[in-house]
């Protein structure tokens, strides 16, 4: 399947929390863009759910914003570090803490592998 994206995505692993409501589910981000994250999980939501998102970013700043939910890939746990992509693609919608952190984070990414 054809990416249909334009926006560099770096793979960068952080732990992160999330859930529907509160972010009470923890996993690993695979990798981040400026627009979006890629969650490796095998918790998944139905395309169009909105998330909260809780991200600890490598310097321990905190980044909180609502995110929904693209598209997911549903794995048995047992399968997770077998295949490609287990999780769900987020799109950012909208920031509640931690925007120029995040911001200076991907720009960051962009300097280090252009």
């Amino acid at each position: 399947m054809a990416d249909k994206r334009n926006i560099d995505r770096h793979k960068k692993r952080l732990p992160v929390r999330f859930g529907s409501g509160a972010a009470t589910k923890l996993a690993f981000t695979e990798d981040i863009s400026e627009d979006g994250i890629f969650i490796r999980t095998a918790l998944t939501w139905p395309p169009g759910t909105i998330l909260q998102v809780e991200m600890t970013l490598p310097d321990d700043e905190y980044v909180f914003f609502e995110g929904m939910v693209c598209w997911a890939k549903k794995y048995p746990p047992q399968l997770i570090n077998k295949v490609q992509k287990a999780g769900f693609g987020l799109r950012i919608v909208r920031f509640v803490a931690g925007k120029a952190a995040y911001a200076n984070l991907v720009d960051e990414m962009h300097a280090r592998y252009k």
